[in-house]
């Protein structure tokens, strides 16, 4: 990082607006600038992992190539190709196991459990999604975990995107809500199986990450 980018984020480091509580729809809430603290060193975790496990488009199972590059962390890693989608304990690129979740992460997504009412949390996978302009996320279900009674933890950051959180069902209205660098959204119980995306991400800039932004997943795989 060039050192005048770190002295002006220094000089604004107080300017940095303090967290609060959102609600998206029951047991779903946006605990907004929660993870700002930590953003740089989130972002270089992220860096340090993606010299290991790279950063890769995936195909699903009917064959599309993902418009979202992925890298994971943790015991388990979510992949997807044309066999399906799972959980597996090593990186399809390179046979190896996925870098150790940092404890940076961690505690983060512990923390935030908490905060919105989800103690006692043990993250054993963290899926990690680069988006650049252009790059979306259709609405979909976490359900290929074991215990659905844990929750997701999803932290964002960089350039802002536009998160929607639907229903049980695919047909039902989302709910639209702009989240911004450091906006960390938890759901569970009622809402653990709601459909959720990311519409296609605008053009954009973000002093450390320029026009990307990247998405931190927690959950209990196994």
């Amino acid at each position: 990082m060039k050192k005048s980018l770190s002295i002006t984020l220094d000089l604004f480091a107080g300017e940095r607006p303090a967290p609060w509580t959102e609600t998206l729809v029951d047991d779903a809430l946006v605990l907004r600038h929660f993870a700002l603290e930590k953003e740089e060193e989130l972002l270089a975790e992220i860096a340090g992992i993606a010299g290991k496990a790279p950063f890769r488009n995936m195909q699903t199972p009917g064959g599309h190539t993902m418009s979202v590059a992925m890298t994971c962390c943790g015991m388990w890693g979510w992949v997807t190709d044309t066999s399906g989608y799972r959980y597996q304990s090593t990186d399809p690129g390179s046979g190896q196991p996925w870098p150790a979740m940092p404890e940076v992460f961690r505690d983060l997504a512990i923390g935030a459990a908490a905060e919105a009412g989800y103690p006692g949390f043990e993250p054993d996978a963290c899926l990690i999604n680069r988006y650049q302009p252009g790059a979306k996320m259709g609405l979909h279900q976490d359900r290929d975990e074991k215990d659905f009674s844990q929750p997701i933890v999803s932290v964002s950051l960089g350039v802002p995107a536009t998160f929607q959180f639907g229903g049980a069902r695919r047909r039902d209205r989302p709910v639209n809500t702009t989240l911004t660098s450091g906006d960390v959204v938890v759901w569970g119980r009622s809402a653990r199986r709601n459909y959720h995306g990311v519409l296609r991400l605008k053009p954009g800039q973000h002093p450390l990450t320029g026009d990307l932004r990247y998405n931190l997943t927690f959950r209990r795989a196994r």
